[in-house]
């Protein structure tokens, strides 16, 4: 494209840039990592030659295209379910964008230029954009309320629209270097600045997301308006009138995280796509206006998460009934709900939260959500996706038997776009610096293009993770350099299963992580879960880090019902899952074994490490009415890549002994 997103940021951004605070620790841009993996590399090509083009494919198939022509002509019905559904267009553009950054395609950039024409026209003249309303406005959708902006609090969805549109169009015009998009976002906000804030209109957004949107369009322009209405948004919040005593979380304000002023929450509550979204947005201003109140409630909202509120496999949002977070404690297998979505917003906000505190507390959850709990939602093929993620499929439950088989497109089809959207931007997430220091965060074959005080550096990583832990890194000053180098050494590889307390390895012990500069051992202080290596680099420095990487048996909190006298399976960052296919039919009675023995299968599921052992299985004869236990072998698989040779059972959760059973007649 004609500049990198880096190069862009840092032009347009330099106004601000020297009045502002910031994160005190900045990412460095995905189009500064070029990838050389065989495990994210391929599914990122996959995003782009599969899942894009069959998203924007949808978008036309589905009428979703269409109410835009409609709103431009002001004529016609609008044709999809959602008031929501414009934003397919704009996360699939989003995605698109990303990939074009670092993978030019005429072709694509074409068909998103002519996209952008058609949002443009279903413009209104003072900005208002918005197809559900725009169509017919004498008739508008039944959630939309008789006026602009009525209903927007309870399900309008008219500022998510406008929020993925920002976040979208700023992807473009830093990806490109076009403002087409960019202009109809602008002129958006401008309606919304003058619409909203003191003295104006005033509203909790129903489903945050304008927030972060807003806060893209002031880094790229510098105006104070913008980040200023993303704060009215936040400060919004917690100023209706709900019934205290009401469970329900409609009634009492916590669906939309709206029950109390966001500086005194301290629970991660509601939708959890919702929540996720409002966290990260409340992230960027606490680290752009330097607000402690913020940072505070956040990292309160954070702790609860981690210790109350999240799967072993990283995914969140357990209640289906509202998409939410349930009580303290509230993880049911059976029910499990884990929106892809959510999983997606939750690495947008550690990855924040990182950036504040530089901790890599935040960067392991990061990574737990990564390899399990979010790319579980897309299936190899890149078409085919999980809307929830649940945590066992069994025989005779009705619950999950849909979630049991993928689909390639939903009435409500915001995760495949959000996956669209997230997975070329992935190596940005992988590399950060504050001042000398370079953070090393995740584990990914790559060449790192940096900037140390000036200094071009080069890091470039070779390993074969996350199925060995042997990791190398060749550092490449131009010239000789001072500076720190911070590996994370993941809390998985010190013992700790997961960031916080909810789940633990059964056996703690952590193995030592052995480093080495060009061959030698070297001793090493950690700071903050990172090693911290500080010397002056040459060329062909190289260092070399070994992590253990044990199969590791977790265990739950007691206060976890559901997972009492049960275990999982890890080995590095994967959690692990028993799936019907390599287990006879079922995985609902099997005991697992004393011990594993890791395999790699290179010809299954796009190359996996299975887990071998010989464990037990309970076998039902209906007709002598006998139950019998026999040795078995069980095998097990990443848990992101069930569900990808048809539907049957699946558990990641296994008991340890039979204390009773249940006598079922059908």
């Amino acid at each position: 494209m004609k500049k990198s997103l880096l190069s862009l940021v840092l032009f347009y951004a330099i106004p601000m840039y020297a009045q502002q605070a910031d994160y005190p620790v900045r990412p460095v841009d995905f189009t500064a990592v070029k990838l050389a993996d065989h495990f994210w590399l391929p599914r990122i090509q996959v995003n782009h030659t599969v899942t894009i083009p069959a998203s924007f494919a949808r978008c036309e198939s589905t009428g979703r295209v269409k109410n835009f022509d409609m709103a431009a002509a002001k004529e016609g019905k609008f044709c999809t379910t959602f008031p929501f559904d414009d934003t397919d267009i704009y996360k699939t553009i989003e995605g698109a964008s990303y990939s074009m950054a670092v993978t030019p395609d005429k072709k694509l950039d074409k068909y998103v230029d002519s996209l952008i024409t058609i949002v443009g026209k279903a413009q209104e003249p003072d900005g208002y954009l918005y197809t559900a309303r725009t169509i017919d406005p004498a008739h508008p959708h039944a959630w939309s309320g008789p006026e602009r902006w009525v209903k927007e609090h309870d399900g309008s969805h008219e500022l998510y629209n406008s929020g993925h549109m920002f976040e979208a169009a700023s992807a473009h015009f830093l990806a490109t270097g076009k403002r087409n998009f960019l202009d109809i976002a602008l002129k958006n906000a401008d309606l919304l600045v003058a619409t909203f804030g003191p003295g104006k209109m005033g509203v909790a957004p129903g489903h945050e997301v304008v927030e972060m949107g807003l806060v893209r369009l002031y880094r790229i322009t510098g105006k104070k308006e913008y980040l200023s209405l993303a704060r009215f948004f936040i400060d919004e919040r917690g100023k209706r009138k709900y019934s205290a005593k009401s469970k329900s979380p409609w009634e009492n304000g916590k669906y939309w995280q709206d029950q109390v002023p966001v500086v005194q929450a301290s629970e991660a509550v509601g939708h959890a796509v919702r929540a996720m979204y409002l966290y990260a947005a409340m992230a960027d201003i606490a680290a752009l206006d330097g607000d402690t109140a913020y940072l505070h409630a956040i990292d309160r909202i954070w702790d609860n998460m981690t210790g109350k509120k999240i799967y072993v496999q990283g995914g969140i949002g357990a209640i289906p009934d509202g998409e939410r977070f349930g009580e303290n404690y509230e993880l049911p297998n059976a029910t499990a709900y884990n929106e892809t979505c959510a999983a997606i917003g939750n690495a947008f906000w550690n990855q924040r939260m990182f950036q504040l505190h530089g901790d890599a507390k935040y960067v392991d959850m990061l990574e737990k959500i990564l390899y399990n709990g979010l790319i579980s939602g897309v299936g190899l093929d890149g078409k085919s996706f999980f809307y929830t993620n649940a945590m066992q499929v069994r025989k005779g439950c009705t619950h999950h038997s849909l979630e049991a088989a993928r689909s390639g497109w939903f009435e409500c089809s915001c995760c495949p776009t959000n996956m669209a959207r997230f997975l070329p931007s992935l190596p940005g997430y992988m590399y950060a610096q504050k001042g000398k220091s370079v953070y090393v965060n995740l584990f990914i074959s790559s060449t790192a293009s940096l900037q140390v005080e000036k200094q071009k550096v080069q890091i470039v990583q070779s390993n074969n993770y996350p199925w060995n832990g042997d990791l190398s890194f060749a550092i490449q000053p131009e010239k000789t350099a001072d500076f720190e180098l911070r590996i994370r050494i993941p809390g998985w590889a010190q013992g700790k299963a997961i960031p916080g307390r909810l789940y633990a390895f059964r056996d703690s012990v952590a193995s030592p992580v052995v480093i080495k500069v060009n061959g030698t051992p070297v001793q090493y202080v950690t700071e903050q879960g990172y090693a911290v290596i500080k010397r002056t680099w040459k060329k062909k420095d190289v260092v070399e880090v070994q992590l253990p990487m044990q199969v590791k048996e977790v265990i739950a909190d007691n206060r976890l019902t559901d997972d009492i006298g049960r275990i999982a399976i890890q080995r590095g960052p994967l959690i692990y899952c028993a799936e019907w296919k390599d287990n006879e039919g079922r995985t609902s009675n099997l005991f697992l074994p004393a011990g594993f023995k890791p395999e790699m299968k290179p010809e299954l599921l796009n190359g996996v490490m299975v887990l071998k052992g010989t464990g037990k299985r309970v076998d039902v004869n209906e007709q002598q009415q006998e139950i019998r236990t026999t040795a078995a072998e069980v095998t097990l698989i990443p848990y992101y890549a069930w569900a990808n040779r048809g539907e049957g059972e699946m558990n990641v959760w296994f008991p340890q002994q039979v204390k009773d059973i249940d006598l079922l007649t059908k």
